[in-house]
């Protein structure tokens, strides 16, 4: 065809004036975000042969700006990408380490460039250092989820990546990650380094167990847990050269079960020192991560010492509402956490059915006590993924599943909720109906559901919680039942009579 340009359509027969030439097409590039998008559809003014007449009307759509001083980062392992509007500087991205002193650089061309908000993906631990940095120099740092800020094909690299933020957060498309506040981001971080212990000691009461069983030490045949006063009374006496399962019975607490016959039976062992030597690193690894999670514990009471209290802490030596003893965990804090929750929260969580003082401290480390930035109780059980996550298509709802988050809340929420299998409150017989209309896992997510709610309802208005037992909870669904019948029943016409008294419902 040489120079000669393909015309579309039938425009070709309109004039040069309405002539599209196919090349310019396929040059044309995406709109840039940098400005207002507008997209005017102008009428042609001329009828098309075989097409209505009818004029269209010029319409508009403009994506204004919302934030014109926004900027973007792209953060990483050993260099940043920063992105700010095109008429700040030239070029308008730059890229700076990671270092105290590169980041004050940074800072500085963000204000260099009145730069007072940007957005940085919330990837790793990379933007911890960044975001301090900048918020010290009184810059916004909106925290974003990367699936928000997903790059459209064909424009993954650093550099576009930065821009995409930069252009996205300008006309206010993301939305702010959860983030705690100064005072509560120290106790998070204890938690969950306290967290990761426990884990630890839980791998070297695995590797001990594994020295056991390959020296046909059968101690968890006749023990629930080899970690508890009579199995490490025993293991350390082996390390010890103890070898007589008569003297090693010795160590035994009068409280276990099992027959003598069976203790010595499963004491009875093959010895090997590369399997001793196994389980004796596995014990010293057991108590040193022990010695750690105390040393965290007094650390973290040090902490929720200095935040404000609620309450006097004096006042929980014998709080108003006495809780039913529970059984000692083994992982139980080594100081007053209950104590500690009701003056740092001026209520008590361990109240609700279910919610153990392990477990609301897991929730308010994680989500704060704060309960003002969840406008509802329904958005606070959103965020932490414990509702319906509606797809609807057509007027349709295609699925109802709760979308997929990881939540250290909501993890521990879904735990506590399991507990209330066997409860004779009202969750529980809320658990129960839920587990047999729609299964045990859709009842958890019910349960956990109800917990988020209350403690979001505690925590906001500093409330008592008020116990529902079981019988009044089955009186109210019913009652609830009744009126939807009654209902249903005057909708198609017709009329429900109380069997006993013959009155209408």
């Amino acid at each position: 065809m040489g120079n000669r340009e393909v015309l579309i359509g039938e425009a070709a027969a309109l004039g040069s004036a309405f002539v599209i030439p196919f090349n310019s097409m396929l040059a044309v590039n995406a709109p840039s975000f940098s400005r207002s998008i507008h997209v005017n559809v102008i009428p042609t003014g001329g009828a098309l042969v075989g097409k209505s007449t009818r004029t269209s009307k010029q319409e508009s759509a403009t994506l204004s700006l919302v934030h014109p001083n926004a900027g973007g980062i792209d953060a990483g392992a050993r260099q940043h990408y920063v992105a700010v509007p095109q008429d700040r500087d030239s070029p308008c991205v730059r890229n700076f380490g990671c270092t105290t002193p590169e980041l004050l650089a940074m800072a500085q061309w963000l204000k260099k460039c009145r730069v007072d908000t940007v957005a940085v993906e919330a990837t790793g631990v990379y933007w911890v250092a960044l975001a301090r940095v900048l918020e010290e120099e009184e810059i916004e740092v909106k925290l974003v989820d990367p699936r928000q800020a997903r790059a459209l094909p064909g424009r993954k690299t650093d550099v576009k990546d930065c821009q995409w933020l930069q252009q996205l957060h300008a006309h206010g498309l993301l939305a702010a990650a959860f983030r705690p506040d100064a005072q509560m981001e120290p106790l998070r971080t204890l938690w969950r380094h306290r967290a990761a212990l426990v884990i630890d000691a839980s791998t070297a009461i695995q590797h001990m167990q594994k020295a056991l069983t390959q020296m046909n030490l059968q101690l968890h045949t006749v023990l629930s847990d080899i970690s508890g006063v009579s199995g490490m009374a025993m293991v350390r006496a082996i390390l010890a050269g103890e070898r007589d399962p008569e003297i090693l019975l010795g160590h035994l607490r009068p409280n276990c079960k099992g027959t003598r016959e069976q203790f010595l039976a499963a004491l009875s062992a093959h010895y090997r020192d590369d399997l001793l030597f196994l389980l004796r690193q596995a014990v010293e690894r057991y108590d040193f991560v022990h010695g750690q999670i105390a040393r965290c514990d007094a650390a973290l009471e040090a902490h929720l010492k200095t935040l404000p209290s609620k309450v006097e802490r004096a006042a929980q030596a014998a709080p108003i509402h006495a809780k039913r003893r529970a059984k000692p965990r083994k992982n139980q804090p080594h100081f007053d956490l209950r104590g500690e929750l009701i003056a740092l929260t001026g209520v008590d969580l361990t109240q609700i059915e279910g919610i153990e003082a392990l477990t609301a401290f897991t929730v308010i480390s994680e989500q704060g006590h704060d309960m003002s930035r969840f406008p509802t109780a329904k958005h606070f059980a959103s965020h932490l993924g414990l509702c319906p996550n509606h797809k609807i298509t057509g007027g349709r709802i295609k699925s109802r599943k709760t979308r997929h988050v990881s939540r250290r809340a909501a993890t521990a929420l879904r735990v506590a909720a399991q507990s209330l299998r066997k409860s004779d409150s009202a969750l529980g017989a809320f658990y129960r109906r839920i587990a047999i209309k729609h299964g045990v896992p859709k009842a958890i997510t019910a349960a956990a559901n109800k917990l988020a709610k209350l403690i979001y309802h505690l925590l906001k208005n500093g409330e008592d919680y008020i116990k529902t037992g079981q019988e009044e909870y089955e009186r109210r669904h019913n009652e609830h039942q009744q009126k939807l019948l009654a209902r249903l029943a005057r909708k198609h016409g017709l009329e429900l009579l109380d069997p006993q008294t013959g009155q209408i419902l």
